[in-house]
């Protein structure tokens, strides 16, 4: 979703609930509304995407291409660590993908989930944190 498309999303959700909007509130409404829509898309969005072009370009190293046995163990881990992200609890891998894969600052992300900064670098923390944990495991 673009943010076009969001715009008029938001449009049409303004459209359909004119006559349930108070009028004096309608710019609350409408930013209520813009960033729920915002904060859905997110969500519903598959980051497994974007976590595939990052490793696709981490594990494409020039030395590396050579040895087919350390391209497969890259691809092996690589893939390993995208399962290990799927499996951390929703609001843990929010944090995590819109850090380390969108590359999002913490304000950002703090505005993106409406989160207070201080909560979302605890959640990144935890995430960060029980990947390592799983990779620990994974590796023993």
């Amino acid at each position: 979703m673009e943010a076009d498309d969001a715009a008029q999303e938001v449009l049409i959700r303004l459209w359909e609930n004119l006559d349930k909007i108070n009028l004096l509130a309608a710019k609350s409404w409408l930013m209520r509304t813009t960033h729920n829509l915002c904060i859905d898309y997110i969500r519903k969005r598959k980051p497994t995407y974007e976590i595939d072009e990052e490793f696709s370009e981490s594990i494409s190293a020039k030395e590396n291409e050579s040895n087919p046995l350390i391209m497969t163990q890259l691809k092996m881990a690589a893939n390993k660590v995208k399962e290990l992200i799927k499996e951390l609890p929703d609001h843990l891998r929010s944090v995590f993908v819109l850090y380390e894969i969108e590359g999002l600052k913490y304000k950002e992300i703090s505005k993106t989930l409406d989160l207070p900064i201080n909560t979302v670098k605890v959640q990144l923390l935890r995430a960060r944190k029980q990947l390592q944990e799983k990779l620990k495991n994974y590796e023993d």
